[in-house]
């Protein structure tokens, strides 16, 4: 884990433009990994954020579905809740609706969790996938090009939740997790996996935001409380891209939208 983080943040006026600075974003995450490995590997969040930067990319007006290197993408999931598939809370299938039965992906490039298992088994089936499809051997952790986050209200991100027991689970991928606050179930990368991957960011939207980005941001350590705060990718560098309401207790962003804090814990 990085001893200092640099966390930057790129503020859009609306929703509406955030999903559109979003739908960039995950192209442009994806043309790097293919012109420098051939193939991109990106894990992507539930939410109504995420959601409306998905009908983006699969929208063949938007310039974005044209540039997306569909025959090089593989995506996975960070967390899913412990439902079917075609369950209204589905993580999956928000993004079928949303994306995948519009866009020129094959059975084989889409990595769903499943969440029709009982929930260890859905995490070690899951991570099991994972396993074969990095090539992992012992300890060794998957890269993936891109890692999406949203941010609850809570603080939690994936479906690491506070005070919960994959907030301890650093040995494995993923891992099956029960959120007695939701009184569910939940499978969810853990936090190491996601801190290893080349990119991170977090999509967030909504003045119900403001507070607790201040606070998982800016204020005391406390990941127990905050697993956010968990997320500092191996390189140094996390992106939050925000809407003004979200973003309105950060500190001004310059004329352009972005803005820079530190964190050294």
């Amino acid at each position: 884990m990085p001893q200092s983080l640099k966390i930057i943040y790129q503020v859009a006026p609306d929703a509406e433009a955030l999903a559109a600075r979003a739908a960039q974003y995950f192209v442009e995450q994806a043309e790097r990994a293919v012109a420098a490995r051939g193939q991109a590997h990106i894990a992507i969040s539930g939410g109504s954020t995420p959601k409306a930067a998905f009908a983006l990319l699969a929208d063949s007006t938007q310039p974005w579905r044209a540039r997306m290197p569909w025959p090089k993408l593989d995506l996975w999931w960070v967390d899913e809740r412990c439902v079917p598939p075609d369950d209204p809370d589905s993580n999956y299938r928000m993004t079928r609706e949303a994306l995948l039965d519009h866009v020129p992906l094959q059975p084989e490039q889409i990595h769903r969790i499943e969440g029709e298992l009982p929930p260890e088994a859905a995490a070690a089936r899951y991570e099991s996938e994972l396993r074969n499809a990095f090539r992992l051997e012992g300890a060794e952790l998957p890269r993936f090009d891109a890692v999406a986050l949203g941010m609850g209200p809570d603080g939690h991100t994936a479906s690491l939740f506070p005070h919960t027991q994959a907030l301890e689970d650093l040995g494995r991928l993923a891992v099956a997790n029960h959120v007695q606050a939701k009184d569910s179930w939940r499978v969810t990368l853990t936090w190491p996996v996601i801190n290893h991957a080349s990119q991170v960011f977090f999509l967030i939207a909504g003045a119900d935001k403001a507070q607790i980005l201040k606070e998982v941001w800016m204020g005391p350590r406390d990941p127990e409380r905050l697993p956010s705060q968990l997320i500092r990718p191996a390189g140094g560098i996390l992106t939050l891209l925000l809407d003004r309401a979200a973003a309105a207790q950060l500190p001004e962003p310059d004329a352009e939208g972005c803005g820079t804090l530190e964190r050294n814990q």
